[in-house]
């Protein structure tokens, strides 16, 4: 009987035990650093499919955003981060809030879907922003554009999403080499940066975008493979992201992992262990 006992007890004291550290790690996560794992090309070559960084949750300040969505279909669970941390209000304001810089690498909140994005802040509150033949425009300035060579990778599928590159050399078979143009991006405060080209498209030349009060335009450094702030939520896009979207900054890769999983360690990217986000 005292076995039983106890032995009840030490499982008793191992939920225990599992729960503080779920809610460690919960707290740790909301308040500190957010892993994220880059799925897409969108931020070539910046960030490559498969790599796993930490994000930076206190260099902004705190808001609903800050608190992570748990989603598992399979399960039928599903819980926005608004459910956790709606207290906070949407107000488009934070808590201890810091002002991100133009340049930064940022994970936001998408206005409309709720899934989690990582792209450059390009546009500030007031800017004016336009792509003129491929180069971008800030408050009626292009911005300073330097070719870089050519950014080379082989063309198979990439991620767990085996999604393959878009080549500005054409077509190319599976194995081939994918090439495109590579330059480097100096925005107005001196930030520099590395960009690619595919090819020309309609989002080379846009139309005019006003930035709104506490609100940012991203865009991705794979300008002509990226989902971002050209493109309105109604058109599938991002538009313009409020303040209280912002979920950290990304500063360093951890490590990357070019296979379908990070637990592939034969495929990790030795030169890209904490490597700085520039």
């Amino acid at each position: 009987m005292a076995e039983k006992a106890k032995s009840g007890s030490a499982f008793w004291e191992t939920i225990k035990t599992i729960v503080y550290a779920l809610l460690i790690a919960g707290v740790f996560r909301t308040l500190f650093f957010q892993p994220f794992w880059i799925p897409s090309g969108s931020m070539k070559p910046t960030l490559l499919i498969g790599d796993f960084l930490f994000v930076n949750k206190m260099v902004y300040g705190y808001s609903y955003a800050s608190c992570p969505s748990v989603k598992i279909a399979s399960i039928g669970l599903d819980i926005d981060a608004e459910d956790i941390c709606g207290w906070m209000g949407r107000d488009n304001t934070r808590i201890l809030g810091g002002e991100p810089e133009r340049g930064d690498v940022v994970v936001f909140r998408h206005p409309a879907t709720g899934r989690d994005y990582i792209k450059r802040l390009i546009g500030l509150p007031g800017d004016k922003i336009q792509i003129k033949d491929g180069v971008l425009n800030i408050n009626g300035t292009p911005v300073k554009l330097e070719a870089d060579g050519v950014f080379e990778e082989i063309a198979e599928p990439q991620g767990p999403q085996r999604l393959r590159p878009r080549c500005e050399n054409g077509p190319v078979g599976a194995g081939g080499i994918c090439k495109k143009s590579e330059y480097i991006e100096t925005l107005p405060n001196g930030v520099s940066h590395a960009i690619l080209n595919i090819g020309d498209q309609a989002s080379d030349n846009t139309g005019i975008y006003v930035v709104p009060e506490k609100h940012y335009f991203f865009m991705g450094d794979n300008r002509d493979n990226s989902s971002d702030s050209r493109l309105p939520q109604a058109a599938g896009g991002v538009g313009f992201v409020p303040y209280e979207n912002l979920i950290g900054r990304a500063d360093r890769i951890m490590f990357s992992s070019a296979g379908r999983s990070m637990l592939f360690f034969w495929t990790w990217r030795g030169d890209r262990f904490f490597k700085a986000v520039d």
